[in-house]
């Protein structure tokens, strides 16, 4: 939803991260190292030396690695709808357990309900179902590898070495990567801001332009 605004200031780079998309999805455990080093590589694919990222959720937490550990690629850092650290671990592995039992299928209404607010769900259907979609196509061995980097990931410490300028989105009724979450990332993170959107999860679709307003405006274009 943000991309047609951001294409008109910037050379936008999207990727299908390892287990997602049109990305191979070889059998895990994956971990945010793996991934953060998967995303320098697309950006030297692209001859991308320094960028600003953009990351929700995941994305966010491979933000996190990078801002972290190859600060010299990052100009602005956006973490949105994110975590440093997964406290609850069995939800996870409960997760694992019923994709491998019933697919993806067996999770992707429940994940539309911790992703959007019940009042988005009801006046954008449409939407909605474009992401349910999209979980439905995600192979078993992707979501389970991915899970597990999530499940393990520990980025409390070092957050604190991120020294690009950051951006914290965080909705305000995301039960998963909670407002508490985001503002112990800005507590830790120098000179990081918090922007609170009224959305669930996905709150760059749940709350699209006021999430486009956000970005242009750290982003310097607004």
């Amino acid at each position: 939803d943000q991309v047609k605004a951001l294409m008109q200031h910037f050379r936008l780079l999207r990727y299908d991260r390892r287990g997602h998309g049109k990305s191979e999805a070889p059998k895990g455990p994956y971990n945010m190292d793996m991934l953060g080093r998967d995303a320098l590589a697309v950006m030297d694919g692209m001859g991308a030396e320094k960028v600003n990222w953009c990351g929700l959720s995941m994305g966010g937490m491979v933000g996190m690695w990078l801002g972290a550990n190859a600060p010299e690629r990052m100009d602005r850092v956006v973490l949105s709808n994110t975590a440093a650290y997964m406290a609850d671990k069995q939800i996870w592995n409960g997760r694992f357990k019923t994709v491998r039992d019933g697919g993806l299928a067996a999770i992707a209404d429940g994940t539309m309900e911790r992703w959007f607010t019940q009042g988005f769900r009801e006046r954008a259907p449409q939407a909605v179902a474009r992401l349910k979609q999209m979980v439905l196509d995600t192979p078993v061995e992707g979501y389970i590898g991915c899970g597990e980097a999530v499940r393990d990931m520990d980025h409390r410490e070092i957050i604190r070495k991120i020294t690009a300028p950051t951006m914290i989105i965080a909705g305000r009724h995301d039960p998963g990567t909670t407002v508490e979450a985001a503002e112990f990332m800005r507590d830790r993170i120098p000179g990081s801001k918090l922007v609170v959107l009224e959305a669930a999860h996905i709150s760059n679709v749940e709350q699209a332009q006021a999430y486009t307003d956000a970005l242009l405006g750290f982003f310097g274009v607004k």
